[in-house]
């Protein structure tokens, strides 16, 4: 997908609007907890720094549903900016009104100024487009960088690319190239990892990517449809009970395809949802009625590894255990060093994957780690995310 960047367009003395996912999690302190989503977006604002833009920030934070309401604030994110940038980041105290005009009014060359949260305006999410025009009439150019919003068709994502010059930022730029290429021109053998909870959430993605992998391994709760979906009892395992043909498709769809579906041969169990419940090692056709699957066992961990270990391309989708728990992350740990030491492209699709990447200390070995959640499955889908399609094409 070839679309014009921030590159291909001269920004200098120019007011340029930028939508960035500043979209980061915070404690009931409002201490920021990862500030990855924003150190995301640095290259892009400070290649506009350098090139003397004026730059004006844009994003949404939680789901205020049209309302102010100060929990939502970007106040905490116009401080960490602040911070990393060294340089004052002002916020306006409103998305388009008088506070807004007035910082952009004021704006110097090489300035960064952040809107407040563009959800607090009702029609941000309905992509108004008299609230698109308000968004044009602040700047001169705008740049999409919040790949993470990009499957939604919203008034500073798609809306105000109708009325200004359209064009990427680094970070979009970088999941599509990563993202398209593993996908479009893998290197062989390409394989695929999917975990998660639900067979359901990644049914577009698993049936996408059967038509280009050789190999694709099943983890996390989902794995338990399939194991039920083969006759086996699961015990208290996560089940989609209404899920059970679509397993047995999609495990037919890969055995006429020629792809290696390979599902857990064991798994660790425990008694109840908790961080210290005792826990043991089974055979997948031996889940006790009354435990539950939380983990792949040892013997999926070498099976996993193995197979791995002969791939030069791993698109990773969703982590294969209960990660939160120490003790259940063994299997998504693994799998992640197999991946950190091996000599392959290796890109991680986002959400609790790129959040167990992180837990692991092993982001710097990956090719790369997708912002994107929602956007990232969407894209391997294949289907065409409104954000992207607004920019210009190259």
């Amino acid at each position: 997908m070839n679309k014009k960047t921030v590159r291909d367009i001269d920004v200098t003395g120019k007011k340029v609007l930028v939508r960035c996912d500043f979209n980061v999690p915070y404690n009931e302190d409002r201490v920021i907890t990862d500030n990855r989503r924003i150190v995301a977006a640095l290259p892009t604002i400070k290649y506009l720094i350098d090139n003397h833009a004026k730059v004006i920030l844009c994003s949404h934070l939680g789901r205020p549903k049209g309302e102010v309401k100060p929990e939502f604030s970007l106040d905490i994110v116009a401080k960490e900016l602040s911070k990393l940038l060294g340089q004052e980041v002002k916020l306006a105290t409103d998305v388009v009104g008088e506070s807004a005009k007035s910082l952009v009014a004021n704006l110097n060359e090489g300035e960064v100024i952040l809107l407040e949260n563009v959800r607090f305006e009702p029609g941000e999410e309905k992509n108004d487009p008299e609230l698109s025009k308000k968004f044009a009439e602040l700047a001169d150019v705008y740049v999409n960088d919040a790949f993470g919003t990009a499957h939604r068709a919203h008034s500073s994502t798609t809306g105000v690319a109708d009325y200004l010059p359209a064009v990427s930022g680094f970070l979009i730029e970088k999941e599509l190239t990563f993202l398209g290429n593993a996908i479009q021109n893998p290197e062989k053998p390409f394989m695929a990892i999917i975990g998660g909870k639900k067979v359901s959430d990644k049914i577009g993605p698993i049936e996408a990517l059967i038509e280009k992998v050789d190999v694709l391994l099943i983890g996390g709760a989902m794995a338990y449809t399939f194991i039920k979906a083969m006759g086996y009892n699961v015990g208290k395992s996560f089940c989609e009970e209404d899920k059970l043909d679509l397993a047995k498709t999609i495990m037919e769809k890969a055995k006429n395809k020629g792809v290696k579906l390979l599902l857990p041969v064991d798994t660790k169990v425990g008694k109840e949802f908790d961080p210290n419940t005792e826990s043991k090692n089974v055979k997948y056709t031996e889940i006790p009625d009354d435990w539950e699957g939380f983990d792949i066992g040892e013997e999926t961990i070498k099976l996993y590894s193995d197979e791995l270990r002969k791939a030069k391309t791993v698109i990773w989708m969703g982590p294969l255990g209960l990660f939160e728990f120490d003790q259940f992350a063994v299997g998504t740990n693994s799998i992640a060093k197999v991946l950190a030491d091996l000599d392959a492209i290796k890109v991680v699709g986002g959400g609790d994957s790129a959040a167990a990447i992180e837990k692991a200390g092993l982001a710097d070995k990956f090719t790369h780690i997708s912002t994107g959640g929602s956007a990232s499955l969407e894209f391997v889908e294949g289907k065409k995310l409104p954000g992207i399609e607004a920019l210009q094409d190259n």
